[in-house]
């Protein structure tokens, strides 16, 4: 059952550090900082603090997915 459930999630087989990563190609990290008002993309950012906090802030992570979806599908 959870591998149909899967087939629907367009996240299936991305990783967090692949979709922050198409994130700041895309918009920068001022712009990403402006969009998901959190402060890993805001003050000092980088790949390594931003998914150390992203991993362990669960409403933080789903933001960010949602712009990706929204962005890239």
């Amino acid at each position: 059952m959870a591998i149909q459930e899967q087939k629907n999630n367009p996240l299936h087989g991305l990783t967090l550090e692949f979709i922050v990563k198409q994130l700041f190609f895309h918009y920068g990290w001022e712009e990403l900082g402006n969009l998901v008002k959190i402060a890993c993309f805001k003050n000092d950012p980088s790949l390594k603090s931003s998914l150390k906090f992203l991993r362990k802030t669960d409403w933080a992570r789903k933001k960010v997915e949602k712009l990706y979806l929204n962005t890239f599908h």
